[in-house]
């Protein structure tokens, strides 16, 4: 890989340095002479903060790390990672599959700070199309150590890589308390830095079915004295659902399934996403099973812990009365409603794509777009743009509704990015199997892995 200057036309930009870009980053390092360069506005790597609780662990193996799953000896890989700090035999004695979150939080920090390529404090600002050029000019500011201005300047590159990440969702009922700074309602994202204020609230309400509801109201259980616990776990889910694990469930996962979902239509895809919960949302059966477990070690002593845990639940609203939290509650199979009075809530309601309209803006006129508006994406990750527009411009987790549940999901992390070098490179800088699940997925179009396996024929369209 060329280190370029602002002077040069790069061959690739990538816009944000999470680990989907730090992906693409590192296995672009190992494709000869091609030109890349990565901003990213904050000053160094950060992922999850809020969330990197103690023994809190990854939902995926050590091997969907930034390169492992198409490129294992890359010198990028996790495995190299624990190499050059001289822990492989401690890690090898530990048999851990999942690592930490920590772990893997240090683990991106150490390759985006090797990688001349990544470039931390530098805003993206406007990004347009140079057609006398043939390459985006991309206008960034660069940002000092506490977030000011301090320059700005620009790029040219051939295509670019949007890996802008995901911003906290709060639902509408909470927004406005959690907007207001006075008000002890925060997003989950925040958790850590505000575990302490928590710890003190006489009752704490946690809402949210998935991982990361589960690790705070577990963390906040450990973390409080027995009989005096007073917290409430609330769900929309029918129930605290354990998260799909099995092997063949998983392969939905996997780059066929990932080919499959984007060859259905629109409204199949729509239809099907919400069912598709349990894939990503829910809980790890780990997580769940130590929860349990510490909820039965404070009956020992006889009676019960001072924790609801109830699912089927949706907050309607949420104001203040007399210096706590009134959330007001509906169940959806008895179909009742009541209210509860808490100190403090986390909101564990997820992550949203952050839209990229307002970053290309000039390019959005040229932007192919589906029936609800979103943008088209083809299926090596491109958005769709017309004839004018010369260069590509790829997506990294923004394309949940045209190539399904793996979007967010950091085992397809390098294969998304060996596609897109590829694409790039018009050939096989990245050689990738043609197939990658036992499962085969439709009938229309289904491979057949050997002469002696049998066919669908005779199909047609309904």
């Amino acid at each position: 890989m060329t280190t370029a200057t602002e002077e040069e036309t790069l061959d690739l930009l990538g816009v944000g340095i999470g680990p989907f870009n730090l992906s693409l980053a590192a296995l672009a390092d190992g494709v000869p002479g091609l030109r890349t360069a990565f901003l990213e506005q904050r000053t160094a790597f950060h992922w999850h903060p809020g969330l990197l609780i103690e023994g809190a662990t990854l939902q995926v193996p050590f091997l969907a790390d930034l390169v492992s799953l198409v490129e294992p000896t890359s010198p990028w890989s996790f495995l190299n990672y624990i190499k050059t700090r001289e822990r492989l035999f401690p890690f090898y004695f530990a048999e851990r599959f999942h690592i930490q979150r920590a772990e893997y939080d240090a683990y991106c920090r150490w390759v985006s700070g090797q990688l001349s390529s990544c470039r931390f404090g530098h805003q993206v600002d406007t990004v347009r199309w140079d057609e006398g050029r043939g390459a985006f000019e991309v206008g960034f500011t660069r940002l000092d150590e506490d977030g000011g201005a301090e320059g700005v300047g620009r790029y040219f590159a051939r295509h670019l890589a949007l890996g802008v990440g995901t911003a906290p969702s709060v639902p509408e009922p909470l927004r406005a308390l959690a907007d207001d700074p006075s008000a002890p309602v925060w997003h989950s994202a925040e958790y850590l830095g505000r575990r302490e204020e928590l710890l003190r609230a006489d009752h704490v309400t946690v809402v949210g079915s998935g991982q990361s509801g589960a690790e705070v109201f577990l963390d906040l259980l450990r973390q409080r004295p027995q009989g005096r616990e007073g917290l409430t776990w609330l769900a929309r889910t029918a129930a605290f659902a354990p998260m799909e694990y099995s092997k063949l469930g998983l392969e939905q996962f996997t780059p066929d399934y990932t080919r499959y979902f984007h060859g259905l239509s629109e409204p199949v895809r729509d239809q099907l996403l919400p069912r598709q919960w349990q894939l990503h949302k829910g809980v790890s059966g780990d997580t769940l099973g130590e929860i349990h477990d510490e909820l039965y070690l404070r009956t020992l002593d006889g009676g019960w812990p001072d924790a609801q845990l109830t699912p089927g639940v949706a907050v309607e609203s949420a104001v203040r009365a007399g210096g706590r939290i009134q959330l007001g509650l509906s169940h959806s199979e008895q179909r009742v409603s009541g209210h509860l009075l808490t100190d403090a809530v986390v909101s564990a309601t997820g992550y949203a794509e952050r839209p990229v309209d307002g970053l290309l803006g000039p390019l959005l006129p040229h932007l192919d777009r589906d029936g609800s508006g979103r943008p088209d994406i083809d299926e090596r990750y491109r958005l769709v743009l017309d004839e004018k527009v010369g260069g590509s411009v790829f997506v990294q987790n923004a394309e949940r509704h045209t190539h399904g549940v793996g979007a967010p999901d950091l085992g397809l992390a390098a294969w998304r990015s060996a596609v897109i070098l590829n694409s790039l490179t018009g050939g096989d800088a990245y050689p990738l199997p043609e197939r990658t699940a036992f499962t085969t997925f439709g009938l229309a179009g289904a491979s057949t892995p050997s002469p002696h396996v049998g066919h669908f024929q005779g199909l047609h369209t309904k």
